[in-house]
């Protein structure tokens, strides 16, 4: 398997390399150059398997040539071991056809760990067999900072770096990043928003002198890693709800476009995915270029479901790829011409070729609350506030009601007991045994300006267990 980037001048590179490389040298993401499709007989084939056996057969076109098929089946299974819940990501049913996928059963209680806690494994493998080591910069807006530290801590070949807004996640969200102490775990708090620290993301991976020789890898879902274990509970809900004879729907909770883009690859590879439904708050950039070819960028507000309080959807620029036939020249100056003036549309027919398969919604803070409270009274399950956005919109954009619909419940709602309280239920729940004592734990985390020499300095300063770079 070979990859490409999506903007078309940076050389096509194998699985492993990809791994490492995150963002493409000349700015794009990776993609594979040719995406596998599995018959409706081989789809109907892994009905009932284990999630890790699943994960195997939908993965293991990504990884062929890079990683042997033992040590990815083993790989697999350690990762999804480690999940609360013996399904991995069960299914609640909250009405006739509605149904919530939980991506939540994972260490860090949110879906981030299905990509995450596999990313940190196959970094380890990797690293250590080249006898390399690395610095993991990433930006969070909440779930992928604690995901990401989690799945690497135990890295002996990573030094790891997340960037959170300071003061812009959920008490929870930050005491699950800034309370695990490590000589390669570091926290910073930007005095900016989730776009200014993906934004030095970017700018890092783009000029990586700081590092003095060291390597940047992403852990945000510009690594194409990410996106790929993402496929796999597409397939998994599907099957236990009929596929490949019945078509699925699925509604999802999304800022940065990368769980949504997972299912988008699920249905082009052959899973009869029905429509796609893009679930945002009040940041809605996403609904705008749905609902009216309009990717404009504009203020970022906070809100009570911080994790999509994004402004600019990285993973966008995946879907416009295929949206313009694979041409990375055409998508290079649609980029450029984006960054100069923040604002995107694309011809008639190519918006109109997305609408085919994507609907959205976008939902404030106060539909959010009363969705919550809603569902609760319905059925007495509850919602985070992500997921409730991802109900709303699937109530409002389903297209058929004889066909399944899937809400991905993308965590677990005692992270954010704010949204809970605010939705007139009561108390928010009680952390599980594990987290039970998160704050009494001590923290760990600077506070630096939103100044991008700051961070890197601050970078080459504590890389490689304290020792500068």
């Amino acid at each position: 398997m070979r990859y490409i980037s999506t903007r078309g001048q940076a050389p096509a590179l194998n699985f492993e390399d990809v791994l490492l490389a995150g963002l493409a040298s000349d700015g794009g993401l990776y993609v594979p150059e040719n995406l596998p499709r599995f018959t409706v007989e081989e789809i109907a084939s892994w009905s009932g398997l284990p999630y890790h056996e699943l994960a195997f057969r939908v993965m293991r076109p990504f990884v062929a040539g890079s990683i042997a098929d033992a040590d990815f089946k083993r790989i697999l299974e350690e990762t999804y071991g480690v999940f609360a819940h013996k399904a991995v990501a069960p299914l609640t049913q909250l009405g006739a056809n509605e149904w919530v996928l939980e991506l939540f059963q994972g260490p860090t209680l949110a879906f981030k760990d299905f990509a995450l806690q596999l990313l940190g494994r196959l970094l380890d493998h990797v690293l250590t067999r080249r006898n390399e080591r690395v610095v993991i910069m990433g930006a969070t807006s909440g779930d992928t900072g604690s995901a990401a530290i989690e799945g690497c801590k135990a890295c002996d070949n990573v030094d790891i770096f997340i960037m959170h807004p300071h003061n812009r996640v959920s008490e929870v969200q930050r005491r699950q990043m800034t309370t695990i102490l490590g000589d390669n775990i570091h926290n910073i708090a930007i005095e900016g928003n989730f776009d200014d620290c993906q934004e030095m993301v970017k700018a890092s991976f783009a000029d990586q002198g700081f590092l003095k020789g060291t390597r940047l890898v992403a852990v945000n879902s510009i690594n194409w890693a990410r996106i790929m274990a993402q496929i796999v509970y597409y397939f998994h809900a599907a099957l236990q709800l009929g596929a490949p004879h019945r078509s699925v729907a699925f509604s999802v909770p999304t800022g940065n476009f990368g769980d949504i883009f997972a299912g988008y690859l699920a249905r082009n590879m052959g899973l009869p995915v029905n429509q796609l439904i893009v679930a945002t708050n009040r940041n809605d950039i996403l609904h705008r270029f749905m609902s009216g070819n309009r990717y404009d960028k504009d203020t970022l507000h906070p809100s009570l479901s911080p994790s999509m309080d994004i402004m600019v959807s990285s993973n966008f620029e995946r879907l416009l790829f295929d949206l313009h036939g694979r041409n990375g020249a055409a998508v290079s100056a649609l980029m450029d011409s984006f960054k100069a003036t923040g604002k995107l549309t694309v011809e008639d027919e190519r918006w109109t070729e997305a609408r085919r398969l994507f609907d959205s919604l976008a939902v404030d803070d106060e539909g959010t609350c009363a969705t919550i409270a809603e569902v609760h009274g319905e059925t007495g399950y509850l919602l985070d506030p992500h997921t409730a956005i991802g109900v709303k919109a699937a109530r409002e954009c389903r297209r058929s009601l004889a066909l399944p619909m899937v809400i991905l419940g993308t965590a677990h709602p005692v992270k954010f007991p704010e949204a809970v309280e605010k939705a007139g239920i009561g108390a928010a729940p009680q952390l599980p045994a594990h987290l039970a004592d998160l704050f009494q734990r001590a923290e760990r985390c600077t506070v630096l300006p939103n100044d991008l020499k700051a961070v890197q300095a601050f970078v080459g300063q504590h890389g490689n267990r304290g020792k500068p770079l």
